[in-house]
């Protein structure tokens, strides 16, 4: 064999060498090296509790180091963005909340797109709220809430963690849906909007369970209901809004994973399947569901599927109650 001909030959071996590390092969190889979640928010707060506690369990079961990126800004839209633009390689994943499905209705000039530029993994957990009010407000059920703000259109307040957030969407849903009026009044989070029902200067809240059944069970707040699809085992004697007088009202808080689009599937199967067992192990459970949370593992298509069914949803909301960010 001449010279040339073995030159040639060993160029066509490296450059079939090289396809095969790009092609399934390295598929097969993932993970050989740390992996990253981004947090979009700061750090020890509701999304990044699941995101540190999940991804310890899968650097166990993984073998590689998952480090946690706590990335704020812009309503989330920072970390989101920053994942987006990143190799599809399944070495950066972003921890998605309930606040980006509402997002793209809030800000009509985002730079990346939710549902085109990231693609699921799974869920991790969901979260319902509890519908609450003052004590004095005379009011027991949601059917009692419902008839007082139709005999007082206008007059009824509710408090938010602000502008935008689950806490003011969810209760102008249910004004939509229950055809009722109540105003709105945001405040810089959940405790003080909580403390302003509690004290009657508004009277009514829509809150995550963390939040406010500490309260319901003090005695300062009266719980109506949840607002899950099914009754929360942290309060079970509370009805569903479904159940109690607005069929098919359901609003969680939620999060889950996702990576940026062109990951190949084999390793986003391979993720789902690691957060899979992840979800299933007890201490996972008791620390994710102490809180009131519920634990969700589903498909990659699954996932996708609810994740464009939450941003249609808020889109609707936002645009008929006019939210705007602070």
């Amino acid at each position: 064999m001449t010279l040339t001909k073995r030159r040639l030959l060993t160029t066509v071996i490296a450059g079939l060498a090289a396809w095969a590390a790009s092609g399934p092969a390295a598929a097969q190889a993932f993970p050989n090296k740390p992996i990253k979640i981004v947090v979009p928010y700061t750090p020890g707060g509701p999304t990044d509790i699941p995101a540190r506690l999940v991804g310890q369990k899968l650097a166990e079961l993984l073998g590689q180091p998952v480090v946690i990126d706590n990335k704020p800004g812009a309503g989330g839209n920072l970390g989101a963005d920053a994942v987006a633009k990143s190799p599809a390689d399944g070495y950066t994943l972003l921890l998605v909340t309930t606040g980006h499905a509402i997002n793209p209705a809030l800000y009509p000039k985002l730079a990346y797109d939710l549902t085109k530029d990231l693609v699921p993994v799974s869920q991790l957990t969901s979260s319902p709220m509890v519908v609450t009010v003052n004590p004095g407000l005379g009011v027991n059920s949601i059917k009692d809430l419902i008839a007082l703000a139709k005999a007082k259109p206008g007059t009824l307040n509710f408090a938010s963690a602000g502008n935008g957030a689950s806490t003011h969407l969810a209760p102008e849903l249910f004004s939509m849906m229950a055809g009722v009026k109540m105003n709105h009044i945001p405040y810089k989070g959940s405790a003080p909007a909580l403390t302003d029902v509690m004290a009657g200067h508004a009277q009514v809240a829509f809150d995550f369970m963390t939040s406010a059944m500490p309260h319901v069970r003090s005695g300062k707040l009266k719980g109506l209901a949840t607002t899950g699809a099914a009754r929360s085992a942290a309060a079970s004697d509370l009805p569903t809004v479904a159940e109690a007088g607005v069929p098919g009202f359901e609003v969680v808080g939620w999060n889950g994973v996702l990576a940026p689009a062109g990951t190949p599937p084999d390793v986003i199967a391979k993720l789902n399947a690691a957060i899979k067992e992840a979800l299933a192990m007890p201490d996972v459970v008791e620390r994710l569901t102490g809180p009131g949370a519920n634990v969700v593992w589903n498909t990659p298509a699954d996932f996708g599927a609810f994740v464009k069914a939450e941003v249609a949803k808020w889109d609707k909301v936002v645009k008929a109650s006019g939210a705007k960010i602070d």
